[in-house]
């Protein structure tokens, strides 16, 4: 499978987040140069599918020559764990092209067993020192910590290579550590399985019991970072790898994102251009945006109004699709959910596939055209190349 800038291999690294197969076979179509995953354990996106040891041979199948792919083992070790996760470095030696990690135990393994590591954005790494250190004990790349400015990057890109997030979630407590949810729910952020009680709504009261009404209760919950007006300032402060962060969304998620940041860093995009890619952006999973750390420091007008998501347009399943032609390029769903009608437009998402878009033009229900079709029903639609079992998808208005 290629990547859409294979042909070409590009300056810069676009680095897509890979949750599960369907948004990893997104993340190369959409022209990823490479993919950061995690396996079941060890991971700080416990909450998204993940994968298996053994699907590292389909995974580097999926990737060929050219999208490199990158394992994360970064969240707090303890002892017991050490040589289980020595295990899997062992397992996966020469599988991946290098584990994104930051503890020091972790790190030693990779050293001993000769595998490329990178220093994870948990590090906090965010001065010269430090980036020095990390280079000097073997590390290939450093994930800057969150809280840097596009000058303070540029020295540090001089040292070592350096990779940035460009796009995604940002959290209050900037480079992750923070203690809510173990403090709330026993669910350590630090180990992955962070439950997001920062992004909730609340109120303040004070001994009395007495509640102050906010114009925004979301007080804690930051808007998405979106890097992409500012792209050309990014290029030119030696970044290596521009980062999208998402292991938790979907495969509409990292096809959308990527290909609107593969054009930015193959090209200068004009203001017009820069607006219909912010259209694009808003389409799929957001809180808003904002430039986080590179402009300036946030403000107040960084935190962010959703409580969820504030896309322009949501998907709702509908079915799966039960048989392909491909030399006719038509298909069948089954319609077990909602109802579609002429016009709508789809997504077809499946491990294999990845994700399809398309419109519908014509419907047909028992070989006859209909303008509508509802629960139940098994229609014949013109389909991109898909396969069974795909699930079906309206993209709708939000």
């Amino acid at each position: 499978m290629k990547s859409k800038s294979n042909d070409k291999i590009s300056k810069y690294e676009l680095l897509a987040p890979a949750g599960d197969f369907p948004m990893l076979v997104s993340a190369v179509k959409a022209g990823a140069n490479a993919v950061y995953f995690g396996l079941k354990e060890f991971s700080m996106r416990d909450n998204a599918k993940n994968f298996l040891i053994g699907d590292l041979k389909k995974i580097n199948e999926i990737c060929g020559k050219n999208v490199k792919k990158y394992l994360t083992i970064n969240v707090i070790v303890y002892d017991n764990e050490i040589k289980k996760i020595e295990e899997i470095l062992k397992k996966v030696k020469g599988k991946v092209d290098a584990i994104i990690c930051w503890d020091l135990s972790v790190i030693n393994l990779c050293r001993k067993l000769k595998i490329p590591f990178h220093i994870s954005t948990q590090g906090s790494v965010s001065n010269s020192e430090s980036a020095k250190f990390y280079r000097d004990i073997g590390a290939e790349r450093i994930v800057l910590a969150r809280e840097l400015n596009l000058d303070q990057i540029k020295e540090i890109s001089k040292i070592v290579p350096v990779e940035c997030f460009i796009h995604g979630a940002m959290c209050v407590a900037v480079s992750g550590r923070c203690f809510m949810s173990l403090d709330l729910f026993k669910r350590s952020a630090n180990r992955g399985m962070c439950t997001q009680v920062c992004r909730r709504s609340y109120k303040i009261t004070d001994e009395e019991g007495k509640e102050l009404r906010l114009n925004r209760n979301t007080v804690m919950s930051a808007k998405d970072l979106c890097a992409l007006p500012f792209m050309d300032k990014l290029k030119d402060a030696g970044i290596v790898s521009f980062k999208i962060e998402g292991r938790n969304r979907d495969a509409r998620y990292v096809d959308t994102v990527t290909r609107v940041y593969r054009k930015a860093l193959d090209k200068k995009l004009s203001r017009e251009e820069i607006e219909e890619g912010l259209q694009e952006l808003e389409k799929v999973y957001n809180r808003g945006f904002s430039s986080g750390f590179y402009l300036g420091v946030p403000t107040s007008d960084d935190f962010s109004n959703f409580e969820n998501s504030g896309a322009s347009t949501k998907k709702q399943f509908i079915g799966k699709v039960t048989h392909y032609y491909p030399k006719a390029g038509v298909g069948t769903v089954f319609i077990s959910a909602g109802e579609l009608n002429v016009g709508d437009e789809i997504v077809i998402v499946g491990k294999t596939t990845g994700i399809e878009k398309t419109k519908i033009e014509r419907l047909e229900v028992d070989k006859n055209s209909v303008e509508k079709a509802v629960k139940g029903y098994e229609i014949g639609i013109k389909l991109p190349r898909v396969r069974v079992n795909d699930e079906v998808y309206l993209i709708k208005e939000a």
